[in-house]
């Protein structure tokens, strides 16, 4: 079996009297994204800083690609490439030159700077802005060059830590497209956001984080299982149809309630399934149904229950 790609195993951290991890366990296999959630506190950034090398556990082991945070931090730097909240390009210079400038630093040769720096941009859809000041860019192609930025050492790993906070829609999901790529490429991925449907779309795994502690871990299917929050809406045609259907749905022992104009009945169901009985009752009763529609959880669902269950 492969060496995970990220491992935290019982990883504490204290600043003081303050205990920003307690005991926190991950792992992450090669070639998938984990999503880290958790509200403003949690924690999500300190888990960053420690696997980034940047920080040091107060106990615990950190592993990126099998080696120790702590006793192998350069080893570690060589293997990963990190993106925050905010760009952290020299923003008087050129997207090329920014590009150029850490390849060097890197240790690549001036042709080989050269022609990392435009493939990177290509990646990015940023050549046609290459050679204009980093300053002009808009905040999703700054973002996008930042992301840029951390992938010029050919990173194993990259850590993202909320990096599409202030971007708006169209480019947060021109980013998750190029985070995509990435993974299909096969770079494993650490994402702490706030942006539950972020998470939805491009997690393998999701961790939550409450107070330093892991209080919830596993697929997206899995988490919003546990809320199971699922239901069946139906909309009629009139007030009569409104109460042949009721009085067919409790038949069937479901248990519509009015919503919204009076003439839309909501009920929870288990599954899918039941969408099949909701259509032979309203049919069987002669009911017209002007729409029909079956809802799952939602990940904000399933954050809402475990931050009530946990107090935050």
């Amino acid at each position: 079996m492969d060496t995970p790609m990220i491992e935290l195993t019982d990883v504490t951290k204290t600043f003081g009297t303050t205990r920003a991890l307690d005991g926190v366990n991950l792992t992450v296999p090669r070639g998938t994204v984990l999503g880290l959630l958790g509200h403003n506190g949690a924690g999500k950034t300190t888990v960053v800083g420690i696997l980034s090398t940047l920080s040091l556990p107060t106990s615990g082991r950190a592993r990126v690609g099998g080696l120790d945070v702590v006793r192998e931090p350069e080893a570690v730097r060589r293997r990963i490439g990190l993106t925050g909240q905010y760009a952290s390009v020299d923003e008087t210079l050129t997207g090329y030159a920014n590009l150029v400038l850490i390849a060097r630093l890197l240790g690549a040769g001036r042709a080989q700077a050269a022609a990392r720096a435009d493939e990177l941009l290509e990646l990015f859809s940023l050549t046609d802005a290459a050679r204009r000041v980093a300053k002009d860019y808009s905040g999703g192609m700054r973002r996008r060059l930042d992301l840029a930025a951390s992938l010029v050492g050919h990173p194993d790993v990259i850590f993202l830590d909320e990096p599409t906070t202030g971007l708006d829609p169209t480019a947060r999901r021109a980013l998750w497209d190029v985070v995509q790529r990435l993974v299909r490429d096969g770079t494993t991925v650490l994402l702490t956001t706030q942006y539950l449907d972020e998470a939805d779309v491009l997690a393998d795994a999701i961790t939550v984080l409450a107070a330093g502690r892991v209080i919830a871990s596993g697929t997206a299917r899995e988490l919003k299982d546990r809320v199971g929050r699922r239901s069946v809406s139906v909309t009629v045609r009139g007030a009569d149809d409104r109460e042949q259907a009721t009085a067919a749905l409790r038949r069937a022992g479901l248990a519509p309630a009015l919503e919204g104009d009076g003439l839309v009945l909501t009920m929870p169901v288990m599954d899918s399934t039941a969408v099949a009985r909701v259509v032979r009752a309203t049919d069987e009763a002669g009911v017209d149904l002007a729409g029909l529609t079956f809802s799952e959880p939602s990940l904000d669902d399933v954050y809402m229950a475990l931050n009530h269950s946990t107090g935050h």
